[in-house]
């Protein structure tokens, strides 16, 4: 999978993530793909940003998500504003 397809595919992921964070007024963007397409770096946003669960919510659903759509990917980093 060539760089540019990693990103495709993790913009995919996050478009399927997004509506779920949007729901509870949050919002997520990508911020970098590093390490050999091995880190993705995301900025969660609005409510997101104070939720007690985001670390969960980062795990458990954007990072399974992405690795659902670039298998390589072996871990997401939240990067704070």
């Amino acid at each position: 999978m060539t760089n540019e397809e990693v990103k495709i595919n993790v913009e995919k992921a996050l478009a399927e993530i997004r509506p779920f964070l949007e729901s509870d007024g949050g919002d997520i963007s990508l911020v970098s793909i590093e390490d050999d397409n091995r880190i993705v770096k995301v900025q969660l946003k609005g409510a997101c940003v104070g939720c007690s669960v985001n670390q969960m919510t980062l795990k458990s659903g954007v990072e399974m998500t992405i690795k659902k759509y670039v298998p390589q990917v072996e871990q997401v980093v939240n990067i704070e504003a």
